[in-house]
């Protein structure tokens, strides 16, 4: 069962699934700010503001998606997917590719996530860094974007509050439990 963490940049999405991990269960790491500490690197300031950007997401978000090994029951927990690259897409202002339609259209067809999302809730400010290069209240249009997004492509918001990493764990927890999957210890 793979469930996708997701939410506005800074949210705290990073500390979640590190202990979701440490936790022991299976997670799959965010593609776009690998490819942006990659390309700036590279010396590309601002690797977002080109349209292929979100190609080269796509794909390497489907590859560590088909990489993570799936077992019958076993629970995943995904930071970010395909819908993300959309929201981003949308907010940058960046058309859907023929890529980003396709891997949309694959995630839909084979139901390749739990139709809940744990939308984790910005937590009223942001820290910058050289991949995240945006402020407090542009994160919030941002937040909004992916809610409409996945609201868009049929999915339902789990909203996860602002607050303690161990509170945000426990509304993980619960939430497994109402969607019928148990729970295991954080």
């Amino acid at each position: 069962m793979r469930f996708i963490l997701t939410g506005a940049p800074g949210s705290g999405k990073t500390s979640i699934i590190r202990r979701l991990e440490l936790d022991g269960f299976g997670v799959v790491e965010e593609a776009a700010t690998d490819l942006i500490a990659l390309q700036q690197a590279q010396g590309m300031a601002e690797p977002w503001t080109d349209p292929s950007f979100i190609d080269a997401v796509v794909s390497l978000q489907r590859q560590r998606q088909l990489r993570a090994p799936s077992q019958s029951g076993e629970i995943q927990f995904h930071d970010r997917s395909a819908i993300c690259t959309a929201a981003l897409a949308t907010y940058l202002g960046h058309p859907f590719s023929e890529s980003l339609l396709s891997e949309l259209d694959r995630v839909r067809r084979d139901a390749v996530y739990q139709k809940q999302v744990l939308f984790i809730q910005n937590l009223g400010f942001i820290t910058p860094t050289e991949a995240r290069r945006i402020s407090f209240e542009e994160t919030l249009r941002f937040e909004k974007i992916h809610e409409c997004t996945y609201r868009d492509f049929g999915y339902e918001i789990i909203p996860i509050a602002a607050g303690s990493l161990s509170n945000r764990l426990s509304a993980i927890r619960n939430v497994l439990t109402q969607v019928g999957v148990g729970s295991r210890p954080f």
